[in-house]
């Protein structure tokens, strides 16, 4: 057992006393303040020490909990599970002090739904829409075999399977395992279609996705072929070719959670393979275009990306986003100048802006937009050719050239160069 501290977090269960650890059973008792949420507080009525319930924000009790260690007092916080999994745990500890907090764990929920259905977890992706939107979920868990979630009174089983199946996520069957380690444990099997229904469902549950047997899901990797996407008719062509968007992408540098802006998104192509790169970020797309855009959001459906769509002629629309990691310009209506200046106003730190021109004019007035707002510029000019039969041959076609912009704010000490060079 680790050297007693003022703060002992401890893991417990649905079923209360019976599975505690004895050494949680002696913190317990030994507190001078419990604080738990009213659930856990009631498997205690023989402890008199003082109570606090965990309500709303969790910030202003854990002050408490801070003043009563400082004022040596021994607390016990009560927390489901493992508290070091999707758990307050790791909060007490990081803002009170690692040396400050023991941890008594118990069984995660997640461990025990896997012990219900006899078999392995390890293979499983982990996910939760606990107290956070569902958006996003849908392209993190695409092409995963197994899939374990936490669930809240808002993203309840019903309502992931209703946001799964608008997806076509069919493949998956659902587990749901209800008051684990309680009187009134309930595991049961469902499809998609059935647990969209199914209103019967204890609050506290645990749903498990698995793949159907025998079904191979199609996955897609970067540059997803041009023709994969639907497009405009009779005209197609209209899309960031994949060649071009491959380097695109990489110059936007996207990282796992980044916040991407896709401005003139026509298909979504750009914003569809941002979305792969950047699972746990959040994509934004703007179209004037309805038609295109309603091709777009039948490409984010198709490829099972969650992309916030909006039906407008940047720079309006922009406002209502959060601060973008990444930007890229795909059609700019005639506005270039101010929308550079409202994209770059609002980059984060180390953001960028990458934009296409295909014209000498549009590349020039690019860069003279980008130098006047203080940011650094360079420019990749692709030229591809791709092959195409004749008769028994092959011979190769040309793309039309693309210049690939990439914009980033200039460094304090570049800036400080470039001044004193003046």
């Amino acid at each position: 057992m680790a050297t007693k501290t003022p703060v002992t977090v401890i893991g417990i269960g649905d079923d209360g006393h019976p599975s505690l650890h004895p050494h949680a059973i002696e913190a317990i008792h030994a507190a001078d303040v419990l604080v738990g949420g009213e659930r856990h507080l009631e498997f205690f009525p023989e402890v008199f020490s003082e109570r606090w319930v965990f309500k709303g924000g969790l910030l202003s009790i854990i002050e408490k909990i801070r003043k009563a260690a400082k004022d040596g007092k021994q607390v016990a916080v009560l927390a489901s599970g493992d508290p070091m999994f999707f758990g307050v745990g790791g909060l007490l500890a990081s803002k009170l002090g690692k040396e400050t907090v023991t941890i008594i764990p118990h069984f995660s929920s997640i461990q025990l739904a896997f012990a219900r259905m006899k078999e392995s977890s390890n293979d499983a992706h982990i996910d939760s829409v606990h107290g956070r939107p569902m958006l996003g979920l849908a392209q993190r868990i695409d092409g995963e075999e197994k899939v374990a979630l936490l669930t809240d009174n808002e993203n309840t089983p019903s309502v992931i399977a209703k946001y799964l199946l608008s997806y076509g996520m069919e493949e998956y069957d659902a587990f749901v395992a209800e008051r684990l380690d309680s009187k009134e444990e309930r595991c049961r099997w469902f499809r998609l279609d059935e647990l969209a229904r199914e209103t019967e469902i204890d609050p506290l549950n645990v749903v498990i996705l698995r793949r159907k047997q025998g079904v191979v899901p199609r996955t897609w990797t970067v540059g997803i072929p041009d023709e994969e996407f639907i497009q405009r008719k009779p005209d197609k062509g209209l899309i960031t070719k994949k060649e071009v968007r491959v380097i695109s992408l990489a110059e936007l540098n996207l990282q796992k959670d980044s916040i991407v802006w896709d401005i003139g998104t026509c298909t979504g192509s750009i914003a569809v393979e941002a979305a792969k790169l950047a699972p746990y970020g959040q994509i934004y797309a703007v179209e004037k275009n309805e038609a295109d855009l309603e091709n777009a959001r039948a490409n984010a459906y198709k490829f099972r990306t969650d992309i916030t769509f909006v039906h407008a002629k940047a720079p309006a629309g922009l406002d209502s986003f959060p601060d973008p990691d990444a930007v890229f310009i795909g059609g700019s209506g005639g506005e270039l100048p101010e929308l550079l200046a409202q994209c770059a106003g609002r980059l984060r730190e180390n953001g960028r802006i990458v934009l296409n021109a295909v014209t000498i004019e549009n590349l020039y007035e690019a860069m003279q937009a980008a130098k006047s707002l203080g940011l650094d510029v360079s420019v990749t000019m692709v030229s591809v050719a791709r092959s195409k039969p004749i008769l028994h041959l092959t011979r190769l076609e040309g793309l039309n050239p693309v210049y690939i912009i990439t914009m980033k704010k200039a460094m304090p000490e570049a800036a400080e160069e470039t001044a004193q060079d003046a």
